[in-house]
């Protein structure tokens, strides 16, 4: 599932770190698609399945890092907050299911698991898993820029809930329009050339964006808040509601929209 390049210039902390990040989230990737099989069965009742699913990535996540990284804090989506973490040089920021919807929703892709290590004020390492495509991108193994950006480009959207300063960039660029489910996989799309443009302002947490930042600045993508700010992690309230992730080349005409 992974596709994973080793820079012999990264600090071997970090390169041990990334890696953590994508054996862990690619390994409960794998889990979430064992227990995705019960889909087929009739007598599965979606909520409860959907809660399992949190549960049983929760577990194997919250496990790993104990197993591997004992030392460190950690903020997750499924377990409470804990205080400490606000006072550690290393916390391990992480969304076990991101796209719970769609992932009880059979044969769709648009799913993911997000690590992501947030270590002394800068996040530095960073794996999203997507288990429906069988791919995990990380910020070990970046995708070149090398294709030119569309004259009309692509925004990834999602599928239930479009706010009207996101719409309104949508229009300003004749831009067209990608539906799509979980945040990391709209961030991902972008880092792929899939798509050209994510910009969210409908409300996030932490660790719905920092594994997709971690990858997409590691890509040499734009990284914001849409109001061009910089996004700030392990804060003691973790509500983070905004978020653009972008080709470079079109962040200031998406940052002028988006603040008018």
């Amino acid at each position: 599932m992974t596709r994973t390049t080793t820079h012999h210039d990264d600090p071997p902390e970090t390169t041990c770190d990334t890696t953590a990040a994508i054996d862990i989230s690619t390994a409960a990737g794998e889990l979430l698609l064992r227990y995705r099989e019960a889909l087929t069965s009739d007598d599965v009742e979606p909520v409860a399945f959907r809660k399992g699913a949190d549960r049983v990535s929760q577990e194997f996540i919250a496990g790993e890092l104990a197993r591997r990284f004992s030392g460190d804090a950690v903020l997750s989506e499924e377990s409470p907050d804990n205080a400490v973490r606000l006072g550690a040089s290393r916390v391990w920021i992480v969304d076990p299911l991101d796209g719970t919807r769609e992932f009880g929703e059979i044969g769709r892709g648009d799913w993911a698991v997000h690590v992501a290590l947030f270590e002394n004020g800068s996040l530095t390492a960073g794996a999203v898993a997507l288990p429906g495509l069988g791919i995990t991108h990380s910020s070990r193994d970046p995708v070149p820029l090398y294709n030119v950006v569309p004259s009309n480009p692509r925004v990834v959207v999602s599928r239930t809930r479009r706010p009207e300063p996101v719409m309104a960039l949508a229009r300003a660029l004749d831009a067209e329009l990608i539906e799509m489910g979980s945040a990391g996989a709209k961030a991902m799309a972008v880092v792929r050339g899939d798509a050209d443009i994510y910009a969210h302002a409908g409300g996030q947490y932490e660790w719905d964006s920092a594994a997709p930042v971690a990858v997409a600045q590691a890509a040499g993508l734009h990284v914001s808040r849409i109001d061009g700010s910089a996004l700030h992690y392990n804060q003691e309230n973790p509500w983070l509601p905004d978020l653009l992730i972008c080709r470079p080349e079109l962040a200031a005409t998406a940052l002028e929209v988006l603040n008018r």
